[in-house]
């Protein structure tokens, strides 16, 4: 072996025996596609409005609670406004959504700044029957969405107690 072979440049060798060994070794390629999704993982918190991008996998927060006379579905949106936020509603599902659009742009002595930014998400949130489309509420607070549906007199009347026996 010559100086000249252990230059990676310049030659014409294809690289060294041991770079030939990690790509080809199934092992070496699993770590290097983990420590890419890992990296990608923790790129998206410097990102502005980061757990937007988290809601796109699978939606915001939300705590779904069954009481005697109602559902109620809490939803953590913070920094959002009510404006921004739309819930409908079917016979089968609640639908919640919303997005933010913000920038901002500044001009000073010897600079211009302009910093824009964009975050939606969808959650879809199927119903059992039961529920009185009719009366159903929702309140927006301090960045939470708590949408109350309350039952019909039918899926009241229908709860029977059941007496639970030990041996």
């Amino acid at each position: 072996m010559q100086i000249r072979d252990l230059i990676p440049w310049g030659n014409n060798n294809k690289g060294s025996e041991i770079a030939k060994r990690d790509e080809e070794n199934p092992v070496f390629s699993l770590q290097r596609d983990v420590n890419r999704i890992f990296e990608d993982f923790w790129k998206r918190f410097d990102q502005p409005f980061g757990a937007f991008g988290r809601w796109d996998a699978g939606g915001p927060r939300t705590d779904i609670a069954e009481t005697e006379s109602a559902l109620e579905v809490s939803v953590e949106l913070p920094g959002l406004d009510q404006k921004e936020v739309d819930v409908s509603l079917t016979d089968s599902a609640l639908t919640i959504k919303g997005e933010r659009k913000s920038g901002r742009e500044e001009s000073k002595k010897g600079y211009h700044l302009a910093e824009r930014s964009y975050g939606s998400f969808y959650r879809s949130i199927p119903l059992p029957s039961g529920v009185d489309t009719d009366k159903v509420n929702a309140e927006f607070k301090n960045g939470v969405l708590t949408v109350t549906l309350p039952k019909t007199q039918e899926a009241l009347s229908r709860v029977k107690k059941i007496e639970v026996k030990g041996t």
